[in-house]
């Protein structure tokens, strides 16, 4: 057998393993002091491992205003804690509006009745109840100026024997209690307190007897079954004879535009389809209106000879409808003059 070199003696692996980490841990160490070194921008007490490297957001600088455009201006420091305390900001309901000084705000026009207080009104319900018991008087013929007529007539009525006499002393009844509580004096020219009549040369000299400013006629027509409506009539004018109405004819014709408008808007009764035209007619042969010396117009409130202004006529509601309007024409007329 041939001999061999002598070996060198054998590390311990313990030993290699110590060696490694006394050099590694030293550079290790070395790194890591630079980094920091270069490095500020983590939390403090962040290590490297932990705290990723994060880029600040850096918020641009606002954009040159253009040329000519006014910079705004600084605002104002809030006020100290003292004085804030002192005066406290008003609430949203005690912040004064600021109102100029040259141009005042108006106050609310009042919402109240229009006041009637010192004007007359003469109420004039067609016919009477007991009229067709005094045939002999009621058929006297009277001068009306450009013709002579008979004093009164009994009126016509409704099928089921509503009589025109009741409807217009009820309605004018219920007009006058309107306008006396808005402040007039009203004068009706029977008040169911007759045997007859009166007469109609009688019922327009109430007027100027009365010293009343305004006179209205309250009617029901008899027209034909078939035409149903409502229409008021206004004097033409007539110089004849003992008439002489030149005088009120306009201011009659103004009270009756303000007569259909505010009858028709409470009772909804459309215009007369039968007679007249837009709910106006202009006569010459009625005493009431050829001899009246105040303004003055007649209203037929509708056909009692038709179902449908039956129907309403005998209606206590719808009368006070009708009274409510022809009290709101007076009322407008002598308010408007």
């Amino acid at each position: 057998m041939t001999g061999s070199a002598p070996q060198p003696p054998r590390r311990s692996a313990l030993l290699r393993a110590a060696t490694a980490v006394a050099v590694v841990v030293p550079l290790c160490t070395a790194g890591w002091l630079g980094w920091r070194a270069m490095d500020d921008t983590g939390p403090a007490g962040a290590t490297a491992s932990a705290s990723p490297i994060v880029t600040p957001f850096t918020t641009p600088a606002p954009a040159e205003p253009p040329t000519g455009t006014p910079l705004t201006p600084p605002v104002a420091p809030p006020p100290s804690t003292e004085a804030a305390a002192a005066t406290p900001a008003p609430t949203p309901s005690e912040t004064p509006m600021a109102t100029p000084a040259a141009t005042p705000e108006k106050p609310p026009a009042p919402q109240t009745p229009a006041d009637l207080t010192g004007r007359t009104v003469l109420l004039d319900p067609g016919h009477n109840i007991r009229n067709s018991a005094h045939t002999a008087e009621i058929n006297r013929q009277v001068d009306i100026g450009n013709a002579r007529k008979e004093c009164d007539t009994t009126g016509t009525e409704t099928n089921a024997g509503y009589t025109e006499a009741e409807y217009t002393l009820d309605v004018s009844r219920r007009a006058r209690a309107i306008l006396a509580a808005r402040g007039a004096k009203v004068v009706l020219t029977h008040d169911g307190d007759r045997p007859w009549g009166p007469c109609i040369d009688e019922r327009a000299r109430a007027g100027a007897d009365a010293h009343a400013d305004v006179a209205v006629s309250v009617h029901g027509d008899g027209g034909p079954a078939s035409g149903s409506g409502f229409h008021v009539i206004m004097p033409a004018r007539v110089v004849a004879g003992k008439a002489d109405n030149a005088a009120i004819v306009d201011p009659s014709h103004r009270l009756g535009l303000l007569l259909r408008d505010r009858f028709h808007a409470a009772t909804d009764e459309p215009y007369a389809d039968y007679i007249a035209r837009d709910g106006l007619d202009t006569r010459s042969d009625l005493g009431g209106l050829n001899l009246s010396t105040v303004p003055k117009v007649f209203i037929e409130c509708g056909n009692m000879r038709n179902s449908t202004d039956a129907k309403r006529m005998t209606d206590p509601q719808w009368r006070q409808q009708a009274a409510q309007g022809i009290a709101d024409a007076l009322t407008a007329f002598l308010t408007t003059q």
